[in-house]
């Protein structure tokens, strides 16, 4: 295993059981994949590709049943390893109020490093650091029930942070958060990355969340079928339908102006990069 990669899967294959009969179903089938740190990576992919069992696998809650897993060089399959692979590698789920556990803001973000018993001291500086970088120390004796959604998260995110991790996986963290909170998120882990190195590895089904990552893998059938930059990925629009998802709004637009005679360059992702195209093809008019 490449001790150097933040995770690896290897050849890795995993079933869930079935329901209706004995046998099970494979959801991951002989999967490699290596995430690098630092890496800001968005995985992608329909209901039932193998994204949600990648997030779980790579955190040891779940283990695989063909294959290998090492975060950090840790062999995720030895238990002994569990507790320090937690503590690298945080993982954020859907619903906010499944993570937190406290009923005031900083009891919930001082949970984890109390259970790795770090000296309340240190405890006291990793809470209120970990409150500032996602922007919510001023609600540090909130009671959490009273957050708005995207608030929330953002404790959430600062419980994994208090913790000192290298990685945090993010699963599907902003699918019950409105257009504002989904922008609270995606600002606060694109901050982390970029100014403290954190690794990302965000999944989601919001194209243009992915579109904000450094790399995006596309799943389907268990398998990584792409992985590329996002401009690359989004570019092929017609393999992503194929592989029932979207593109960004603005890449569909520029598109279908490229297929009306406008000539376009290249893909576009944001709105930002859309004006500045158009504006570039009315100079040239």
């Amino acid at each position: 295993m490449n001790e150097k990669a933040m995770i690896e899967f290897r050849n890795v294959t995993f079933r869930y059981p079935s329901e209706d009969t004995e046998e099970t179903r494979p959801v991951l089938q002989g999967l490699d994949l290596t995430i690098r740190p630092g890496e800001f990576v968005a995985i992608l992919g329909r209901n039932g590709s193998g994204k949600s069992t990648i997030a779980k696998l790579a955190n040891g809650i779940l283990e695989p049943d063909e294959g290998e897993i090492s975060i950090l060089g840790l062999d995720s399959a030895r238990e002994e390893n569990h507790r320090e692979i937690r503590r690298n590698c945080g993982l954020v789920f859907q619903n906010p109020d499944n993570q937190i556990v406290a009923t005031i803001v900083e009891e919930d973000v001082a949970f984890g490093p109390e259970n790795l018993g770090v000296p309340p001291w240190e405890i006291r500086e990793r809470v209120d650091a970990a409150l500032r970088a996602v922007g919510m120390y001023e609600y540090r004796r909130r009671e959490p029930h009273k957050l708005s959604g995207g608030q929330k998260q953002r404790v959430a995110i600062a419980g994994i942070l208090a913790m000192d991790p290298r990685c945090i996986i993010l699963d599907e963290a902003t699918a019950m958060l409105d257009p504002h909170g989904r922008r609270e998120v995606m600002e606060t882990v694109r901050r982390l990355n970029r100014e403290r190195g954190i690794t990302i590895v965000y999944i989601t089904h919001f194209m243009e969340e992915a579109a904000e990552a450094d790399r995006v893998i596309v799943m389907d059938g268990g398998r990584a079928v792409m992985d590329d930059d996002p401009h690359t990925v989004f570019s092929q629009i017609d393999r992503m339908k194929e592989l029932g998802l979207d593109v960004p709004q603005v890449s569909e637009l520029m598109a279908y102006l490229g297929r009306h005679g406008v000539r376009t360059n290249g893909a576009v992702l944001n709105a930002e990069e859309c004006i500045e195209s158009l504006s570039q093809l009315l100079e040239e008019a």
